[in-house]
């Protein structure tokens, strides 16, 4: 395909229509969501509601303006050096969506293992509350860089329309399931990425921690051993809630802390594996560190 061709197909393809489709959907349903929530006076931090609207509002400007052409121009060099081409018909769309969510539970799993990654990922996790507008809640800057684990589609022969677009189908999926309206239901819960599957996957709780990041079908998780179904309570967040509702904040606070982390590495070593490593990695001097301020706090309050 030439790229003219390819360049078109973002312009023209009737299935813009569809995700148009599935975008007004999901949004009429978030709108009803508010709705009864509201004159049903279920306990909701209204706050936290506003502030994923505005999150959502500034990422699809950013969307639309600065980040709209950066994955397909940066998957482009990609599609051109690869010598095959699967054609698009109806079964490579359908191979196209199991590759797209293949493609997304290790996205998603990466995001929560390297904490550059989880740097924009945690805006999803960050609000307490479970509703359909936590779907709304994405890193504003997330979008620019997603393009990277599509990468291995491209040169496996889809390009970059089919490629993009299955993987927006697979988000677009999953706006439902941000609810606690919606029960369990039964062996949906077994196969596909559900509500009851999802809010596990939102839970703090130590037990669900890490767990269940499929898109579309949550037998990736089974295949990998990340699958947990929901059994107790969900507590919602972080654990280490950030206590703001201000949508920048809420963006860019992870960033902080990292560059917080960082200044307090003692080499170069450790500052990279403090930006690219695990979450939870620290070197051994901060636990002595911490040891020394706690031991310091508590001769003063001897004096």
């Amino acid at each position: 395909m030439k790229t003219e061709e390819l360049f078109q197909l973002f312009k023209t393809s009737e299935l813009l229509e569809l995700v148009a489709l599935i975008f007004i959907v999901n949004l009429g349903i978030t709108f009803i969501e508010i709705l009864l929530d509201f004159f049903t006076s279920k306990v909701r931090r209204w706050k936290d509601t506003g502030a994923n609207i505005v999150i959502f509002m500034m990422g699809q400007l950013l969307e639309k303006t600065a980040f709209g052409s950066i994955g397909l121009v940066c998957l482009l060099p990609f599609y051109l050096l690869v010598p095959w081409e699967i054609p698009m018909t109806w079964w490579t769309w359908l191979l196209g969506l199991l590759a797209a969510d293949f493609t997304y539970y290790w996205m998603h799993r990466l995001e929560h293992e390297h904490r550059i990654l989880w740097a924009n990922h945690s805006v999803h996790h960050s609000s307490e509350d479970y509703n359909l507008t936590v779907g709304f809640r994405l890193s504003i800057i997330e979008s620019a860089i997603e393009w990277v684990f599509l990468v291995p589609m491209i040169l496996a022969g889809f390009n970059p329309f089919q490629a993009v677009l299955c993987l927006v189908f697979v988000a677009q999926y999953q706006h439902w399931i941000h609810t606690e309206k919606v029960r369990k239901l039964g062996w949906l819960d077994e196969v596909f990425n559900t509500p009851s599957v999802h809010r596990v996957h939102h839970g703090s709780n130590e037990k669900y921690l890490d767990k269940n990041y499929g898109g579309i079908l949550i037998l990736w998780d089974k295949l990998f051993g990340t699958f947990q179904r929901e059994e107790e309570k969900v507590v919602y967040g972080l654990t280490k809630n950030i206590r703001t509702n201000n949508p920048i904040k809420i963006n860019f606070i992870e960033y902080r802390h990292i560059w917080r982390d960082v200044c307090q590495c003692t080499n170069w070593k450790d500052r990279f594996k403090m930006i690219f490593g695990a979450l939870t990695w620290r070197p051994e001097y901060f636990q002595q560190k911490e040891e020394e301020r706690i031991n310091l706090g508590n001769y003063k309050r001897c004096e």
